[in-house]
């Protein structure tokens, strides 16, 4: 663990808490719909081939000094320092990523997903799952259908693991696969490095984006741009030109591009877009 302070008061600041200190459950629903509106899941740094580092003070630094966001690691740590700072037994727990894939696919230990006791029950926590993010914690038992702010979500138990499923529509979509292993900070930061710097991993090539607001939902993947209202309906549009992708990006998604000569130069590099 670093051994540098976690500044709860500018986390707080960060996301727009400014309610209850007190680590119930009623503080962690706060905290776990405020942080992934306020706090866009994106990948810019990996996609411009910039380090990606998981220690505090980086985390502090780029998230909330320097308004930016990050991906699964980087939301999930910072959450779960935020959430010791207030109090909660919090542990770090490991996923296999299921969206797109079927139920019994065997994919690498590639998310990040927290374990959290609140008010005497066990709960899982995620802030940082791109365009299906949960904007509340979840009770974990089984086959139970529990209501966010967005979708309604369950967990489906078998040998030993535990399925996320959103309801999208009429149909239950499962989204990763894990254990309650406790995974600790080196666990992450070696998937990290492979995420962030090995060829074959999406993240170099592919613009990954996403914000959770209020009413809807806002979901980036390369030049398509996704809305998703609360109630079902959807919209969707492709984005011809770098600048306007990077005007997206910083307009609906609320993100800070470091560098956006860079940025629109390598969505053109790997043909995201044409010009």
């Amino acid at each position: 663990m670093s051994d540098t302070p976690f500044d709860l008061d500018a986390y707080l600041a960060r996301v727009g808490h400014a309610g209850s200190r007190y680590a119930s459950l009623d503080t962690l629903k706060a905290l776990h719909l405020a942080h992934p509106q306020a706090i866009p899941f994106e990948n810019i740094d990996a996609f411009l081939g910039r380090p990606v580092r998981l220690e505090r003070a980086a985390l502090h630094d780029k998230i909330i000094a320097g308004g930016r966001g990050g991906y699964c690691f980087e939301h999930n740590l910072l959450f779960m320092h935020a959430l010791e700072a207030f109090g909660f037994e919090v542990s770090g727990l490991a996923a296999r990523v299921l969206l797109g894939q079927p139920d019994d696919a065997i994919t690498p230990r590639s998310h990040m997903l927290l374990r959290v006791v609140a008010d005497g029950k066990v709960y899982i926590a995620d802030v940082g799952f791109g365009g299906l993010t949960l904007t509340a914690p979840l009770l974990l038992e089984p086959d139970l259908e529990q209501q966010t702010p967005h979708e309604t979500f369950r967990l489906v138990e078998a040998d030993g693991y535990f399925r996320l499923q959103a309801g999208i529509g009429a149909d239950w979509r499962s989204l990763y696969r894990f254990d309650l292993q406790p995974q600790y900070e080196v666990d992450y930061a070696i998937a990290n490095y492979y995420l962030s710097t090995n060829p074959a991993s999406h993240f170099l090539s592919t613009i990954v984006a996403a914000r959770a607001a209020p009413d809807r939902r806002y979901a980036l993947r390369n030049n398509r741009l996704s809305i998703h209202h609360r109630g079902g309906r959807s919209e969707q549009r492709e984005i011809a030109t770098a600048s306007e992708l990077a005007d997206t990006l910083e307009g609906q998604l609320g993100i800070i591009i470091p560098d956006r000569a860079a940025f629109e130069a390598r969505a053109r590099e790997t043909e995201i877009v044409e010009t």
